[in-house]
């Protein structure tokens, strides 16, 4: 496929192009919100929460890169991309529905296999439907990611990921503020299973109108690159022979994603035991944990809302962080917006009022804008026609890999920073901001360090 047969997007393709990605995010963010409390209420420690959340980092660096080299070698009428698409939002579906349901689904189980589950089993079903969401996910979001070399000409691929990154913070307001609006507006509280539920018809949706109005160009694979066998350390060493400004790209969302996904992780359990004061739950009786619903309900809320300002911000920067960027270079506007996110997280750390929260959020909605975009109109200059799926696989790990670090040493030393609140335990969530913010100074730094072209 030819760079110089590619049509110009206009506005309305863009949208239709970045309709499947808000309905992604839409699925994730609510993965992001609501798996603390649902876990948590399971018998989930902090430090358990965090094993669970390596689903995410060890489905990226394993199915990516794999579906990735397939979507590169897929013939099919249907398309390259489009079966990994719609194939991961539908089985996303299907864990999204499930997820919240994890103990009734065992006692179900239970009741009609008569079969007699161990007390965590509830627990551990929630887990493996994380994994599996997280997997299906990923099966989308690299050949997503590998549509935008595939089918937009290169001079617009910066404005390309910034419609992506538009998707991404609009999905994630609608996605976060559905709840609290609705508490807010009709005093209708919707219950967990139902957001899970409209994740799923939102993903599906979405999924199939971006599949319907995208046409994929007809591609042709030669005969041995339908026959060759996907070599994991040939694609690395070819991934990395492509420029040396490779491995530092790759080195700046390295720790990029250090520093974001320690607010990602653990943003609702900042606000529910930081911001509000609620102690750990995660091992008292259900007498207890009923005493702190309503606290624990506020908390969840007040996350959500930040979690909506935050996306809100990286909606309404999305489109002109691409221009800019398109003017300045990406360099430049990346290292200002992961500097704004640095703050923001600094701010977070040693504050629980709760309008500063809210505001330094959206501060940090900025820097999400970014690192949706820029990165990934950094390193498209560099891939050659045809590999687009393997090489955005490949650099998927180094989004996933970071996640491993958060999940456990991260998780492990917050486990260990306990202290004790109203007779009970609680952990210092806030301290997640402090390394967060280091190592987004960090990837700066490395950002700066980055030739462009």
């Amino acid at each position: 496929m030819e760079e110089n047969t590619l049509s110009r997007f206009n506005a309305a393709k863009f949208i239709s192009f970045a309709v499947g990605f808000f309905g992604l995010q839409f699925a994730w963010q609510m993965r992001i919100i609501l798996s603390g409390p649902v876990t948590e209420n399971l018998g989930a420690s902090p430090f358990i929460f965090g094993l669970i959340w390596l689903a995410g980092p060890f489905t990226g660096m394993v199915v990516q890169p794999l579906i990735g080299a397939l979507s590169d070698k897929t013939k099919l009428a249907f398309g390259r991309r489009r079966p990994y698409l719609l194939g991961g939002a539908l089985l996303s579906a299907v864990a999204l529905i499930a997820l919240p349901n994890s103990a009734e689904i065992v006692n179900w189980l239970s009741a009609h296999l008569h079969l007699s589950f161990p007390a965590l089993a509830a627990l551990f079903f929630a887990a493996v439907m994380i994994w599996i969401l997280d997997a299906c996910v990923n099966i989308a979001q690299g050949p997503y990611r590998a549509l935008v070399p595939d089918v937009v000409p290169q001079e617009q691929h910066s404005l390309a990921n910034a419609y992506i990154s538009l998707a991404i913070g609009l999905g994630s307001v609608v996605a976060a503020a559905t709840a609290p609006f609705l508490k807010w507006a009709f005093h209708y509280q919707m219950s967990i299973p139902a957001q899970f539920v409209m994740a799923a018809l939102a993903f599906t949706l979405g999924m199939i109108w971006t599949c319907m109005f995208i046409k994929e160009k007809k591609y042709e694979p030669k005969e041995d690159e339908l026959t060759e066998k996907f070599d994991f350390i040939k694609s690395l060493k070819d991934f990395f022979a492509l420029s040396p400004e490779v491995g530092k790209i790759c080195w700046m969302q390295f720790f990029t994603w250090i520093g974001n996904m320690c607010m990602m992780i653990y943003f609702t359990q900042y606000a529910v035991h930081t911001v509000f004061n609620v102690p750990d739950l995660s091992g008292v009786n259900e007498g207890l944990k009923a005493s702190y619903d309503s606290l624990v309900l506020a908390g969840t809320n007040f996350s959500s809302i930040c979690f909506a300002i935050f996306n809100l911000v990286c909606f309404l920067v999305a489109i002109p962080i691409g221009v800019v960027a398109g003017k300045l270079g990406n360099k430049k506007v990346h290292i200002i917006s992961m500097l704004s996110m640095a703050l923001a997280f600094l701010g977070m750390a040693f504050t629980k009022n709760h309008i500063a929260v809210a505001a330094l959020m959206g501060l940090s909605g900025i820097g999400w804008a970014s690192i949706c975009a820029l990165p990934f109109a950094m390193l498209s200059k560099y891939i050659k026609p045809g590999t687009e799926g393997s090489v955005m696989g490949i650099f998927n790990i180094f989004i996933a890999g970071p996640q491993v670090f958060v999940c456990t040493l991260v998780s492990w030393f917050i486990n260990k920073c306990a202290f004790e609140a109203q007779g009970m335990i609680n952990y210092h969530w806030e301290y997640t901001f402090i390394i967060g913010a280091v190592c987004l100074m960090i990837a700066s730094l490395i950002t700066s360090r980055v030739k462009e072209g």
